[in-house]
C-alpha cells in the first residue's frame, strides 16, 4: 500500500512539473518573444515568377530580340489597407483614383492574387517603393521581363508586340496558366509563335505574417518551382537585307511592301511595310496618346501590307497568262502578233503602252510590256483556264507565312461574275482588263513575291515561311520545321520562254534600272490603277537567273511607273544579297545605296503620301453588268 501511494504522489509531482514548465514557457514567451512568435504566425503566400520570352535570332546566328528585366509593383487586394492604397499612390506618384481602379480590376479576377498595378518602374521609383514595402502589406516588387530590340532593324510589322490579356480571352486562356496581368502576343511572330515563346511561369513561397508582411522564404524555397525560359525561334531573315529593305522603301516617302524570298527554300529573306513605327513604344508602359497616334493615324502603320494588302497586279500578271498560253497550245513562242499601238474591243479602242510595237512575239511582249498583244492573248485561253492556272500558283488562296492575317486577294471566275453580276450578264469584255492584271484581280506582295520564286525554281512552289526551326528550352536540342512543297505540272519549255521575256525587260525593256553589274536579272515592271489616287508601282525579279538565290517583290503605293521607282529598290537589294553579302563583301554602305535612289523619291515627295491611307480596292472603277472592262487609260510599266 505504502509503495502504491508513493508512485502516486510521484506521478502528481511529475505533472504538476510539467504544467509548472509549461505555464513558465507561455509565460516567458508572452512577456519577453511576443514579437518573434508574431511574425512566425500567419500564411503561404505564391507568387507566380514570370519566364523569359524566347530569343529570335537571324539567319546568320544575329540576336535580333531578347529579354530584359522589368520591374513591376503588384498588390495583393485582400491585404492592402486604405491608407496603404493612398501611400503607395504618393510613391509611385500615380492617381489615387487610377490606382484604386486598378486595384478593384485585380480584386474582380481574385482578391488573394497578385495583381500589376504599375509597369516599367525605373530605378528611382524602385529605390523609393523597396524602402517603404514595410509599411506596405500586401505590396510587392516582382521582376519581369520586357522585350530588348537589337537595333539591327526595324522589323514592325513581323515580328509584332505584347500587350495585356483581355478580359475576353481569360475565359479560354486561364486554363492555360495566363492571368489578367500577364502578356500575350499580338501580332506578328509574337503572336504567331506564342506558344513557343511564352516559357512556362515558376513560383515562389513565401511566409507572411497576419499583417501580410513577408518574414521569410516557405522551407528555405525547397517548394519554389523554376521557371522555363520559353524557346528561341531561328528566322530565314538575313537581318543586313531586313534594314536595307526597310530604309530604300521609307526613303520613297510613300506607304509599300518589299517581300524577299530564297526560291531554293521559300524562306523569306525579308519582308517590310511602310509606314511602320517603334515598337519599343509599345514595350512595358504604354502611354495612351502614344498609342492613340498610332491606331487613329490616317496612314495606317498597323496595317501590314506586305501581307493584308491585295491589289491589281497590273503588268506583272502578264507573266501568268503567258504560262498559260504557252501549255495550253494557244500560242506558241515564235507566234506574232501585230500591235498598232491600240486595241478594238466592244466599239472602243484602248491604248497600248508604249505606243505601236510592230510584230511582237510573246518575249518581246514580255519585255517591252505590250498589252495589245495580252489583250488577245487572255481572250484566246478563255477565263477559265487563266483561272486555274493562276489558283495553280496560289493566287486567290494564303500563301501559308507564318504570320498572322494574312489575306487571300480576289482571283475572278465565271462563279465569281456570275454571283457579283447574275448569270448571263456580263460579258467577255472583263477578260481585256483581267489579261494585264487589272479588273477585279487583288494580289498581295506575298502571293506575287512567291510567284516570282516559283518561277526562279521552274516551277518548284515552297510554302513561304519566316522561322527555319527553334531551340526547344528543355531537351536543349534545336527542332527544325517542315513546309509544304509542290512541283507544278508545268513544262520547263514555258519557264524558260518567260525567263527570257523577263531578263529582256532588265535588259532592255521596261525595268532596265534593275540591272545590277556582273549579275542577270529576270523582272517584270508593272502600274496597277488606283481610283484613289496616282497608280501604285510593281517589280517582281529573281536573280541570277540561271542560279536564283534572292526572288524580289516591290510595291510603292500612288508613285506611278514601277519600272521608274520599284525596280531601283530591287535592284540594291540583288546588289547587297548576291554581290556584296553572298561573295564575302564585309564592307556596304545602306546610305549610299538609300542615296542611289533620292532622285527618284524627291520627286515622289512632291505629290506626298497616301493622305487618305486608302487601302487598295477589289477593282480599278466601277463597271456596268453585260459592259466592257477595260483600262480607262494605258496604265503603263
Amino acid at each position: 500500500m505504502d509503495k502504491l501511494q508513493r508512485s502516486v504522489k510521484g506521478i502528481s509531482l511529475l505533472i504538476v512539473a510539467l504544467f509548472l514548465f509549461l505555464y513558465t514557457r507561455v509565460a516567458w514567451l508572452q512577456a519577453f518573444q511576443q514579437e518573434e512568435v508574431g511574425l512566425k504566425a500567419g500564411s503561404i503566400r505564391r507568387i507566380w515568377v514570370q519566364a523569359p520570352r524566347g530569343n529570335i535570332i537571324d539567319r546568320n546566328g544575329q540576336l535580333v530580340l531578347e529579354s530584359r528585366p522589368l520591374y513591376t509593383v503588384k498588390v495583393i487586394p485582400s491585404e492592402i489597407s486604405d491608407a496603404g492604397t493612398r501611400y503607395l499612390a504618393f510613391l509611385l506618384e500615380l492617381p489615387e483614383e487610377e490606382l484604386r481602379a486598378k486595384i478593384e480590376e485585380g480584386r474582380n479576377f481574385s482578391p488573394f492574387a497578385a495583381s500589376t498595378v504599375f509597369h516599367d518602374l525605373n530605378e528611382i521609383a524602385v529605390a523609393r517603393v523597396s524602402e517603404n514595402l514595410w509599411q506596405l502589406p500586401g505590396v510587392t516588387i516582382e521582376v519581369e521581363n520586357k522585350r530588348k530590340y537589337n537595333g539591327l532593324f526595324n522589323g514592325t510589322h513581323m515580328l509584332g508586340y505584347l500587350r495585356g490579356v483581355r478580359k475576353e480571352q481569360l475565359d479560354t486562356l486561364a486554363e492555360k496558366g495566363y492571368n489578367p496581368d500577364d502578356k500575350i502576343g499580338a501580332t506578328g511572330l509574337e503572336k504567331f509563335y506564342e506558344d513557343h515563346l511564352r516559357g512556362e511561369k515558376g513560383a515562389r513561397y513565401e511566409l507572411v505574417n497576419p499583417l501580410g508582411m513577408l518574414v521569410g522564404k516557405y522551407a528555405d524555397g525547397q517548394s519554389d518551382i523554376p521557371y522555363v525560359k520559353g524557346d528561341d525561334l531561328y528566322l530565314t531573315i538575313d537581318a543586313g537585307l531586313q534594314d536595307l529593305a526597310e530604309k530604300l522603301l521609307r526613303k520613297t516617302g510613300k506607304s509599300g511592301a518589299v517581300v524577299a524570298i530564297d526560291p531554293s527554300t521559300g524562306g523569306i529573306l525579308a519582308i517590310c511595310s511602310e509606314p511602320d513605327f517603334d515598337l519599343e513604344i509599345l514595350n512595358g508602359t504604354t502611354r495612351k496618346q502614344e498609342w492613340a497616334d498610332i491606331a487613329l493615324s490616317p496612314h495606317k502603320p498597323l496595317f501590314n501590307r506586305a501581307i493584308q494588302a491585295a491589289y491589281p497586279p497590273g503588268s506583272t500578271y502578264k507573266l501568268l497568262l503567258s504560262i498559260a498560253a504557252l501549255e495550253e497550245g494557244v500560242v506558241t513562242p515564235e507566234t506574232t502578233i501585230n500591235c498598232p499601238g491600240y486595241f478594238m474591243f466592244g466599239g472602243r479602242k484602248f491604248k497600248c503602252h508604249g505606243g505601236a510595237h510592230g510584230s511582237v512575239n510573246m518575249t518581246k511582249a514580255i519585255a517591252q510590256s505590250c498589252n495589245v498583244y495580252f489583250y488577245k492573248l487572255i481572250l484566246q485561253i478563255g477565263l477559265d483556264k487563266w483561272h486555274d492556272y493562276s489558283e495553280m500558283f496560289g493566287f486567290g488562296d494564303r500563301a501559308g507565312i507564318d504570320l498572322p492575317g494574312e489575306k487571300r486577294g480576289v482571283l475572278p471566275s465565271t462563279r465569281f461574275y456570275d454571283k457579283r453580276f447574275g448569270k448571263g450578264r456580263w460579258s467577255k469584255g472583263y477578260l481585256v482588263s483581267l489579261g494585264i492584271g487589272q479588273g477585279e484581280l487583288n494580289t498581295t506582295p506575298l502571293q506575287l513575291a512567291n510567284f516570282a520564286a516559283t518561277i526562279a525554281n521552274n516551277g518548284i512552289w515552297h510554302q513561304p515561311h519566316l522561322v527555319s526551326g527553334f531551340r526547344d528550352t528543355r531537351s536543349n536540342t534545336y527542332v527544325p520545321l517542315s513546309y509544304d512543297s509542290d512541283e507544278l505540272p508545268i513544262s520547263r519549255r514555258s519557264f524558260d520562254v518567260v525567263k527570257e521575256g523577263m531578263k529582256g525587260v532588265v535588259l532592255h525593256g521596261t525595268g532596265t534600272l534593275a540591272q545590277v553589274p556582273g549579275v542577270t536579272v529576270a523582272g517584270k515592271t508593272g502600274t496597277a490603277q488606283n481610283p484613289h489616287g496616282q497608280d501604285h508601282a510593281w517589280f517582281v525579279c529573281f536573280a541570277p537567273i540561271d542560279q536564283p538565290k534572292i526572288a524580289i517583290t516591290v510595291l510603292v503605293e500612288n508613285a506611278g511607273f514601277g519600272g521608274s521607282v520599284s525596280a531601283p529598290i530591287a535592284r540594291e537589294l540583288i546588289n547587297y544579297y548576291v554581290n556584296v553579302k553572298g561573295k564575302g563583301g564585309k564592307s556596304y554602305s545602306a546610305t549610299n545605296a538609300v542615296n542611289s535612289i533620292s532622285a527618284f523619291s524627291d520627286s515622289l515627295k512632291s505629290g506626298g503620301a497616301n493622305p487618305a491611307g486608302q487601302s487598295p480596292t477589289d477593282s480599278s472603277g466601277q463597271a456596268r453588268p453585260g459592259g466592257v472592262r477595260a483600262p480607262e487609260e494605258d496604265p503603263g510599266d
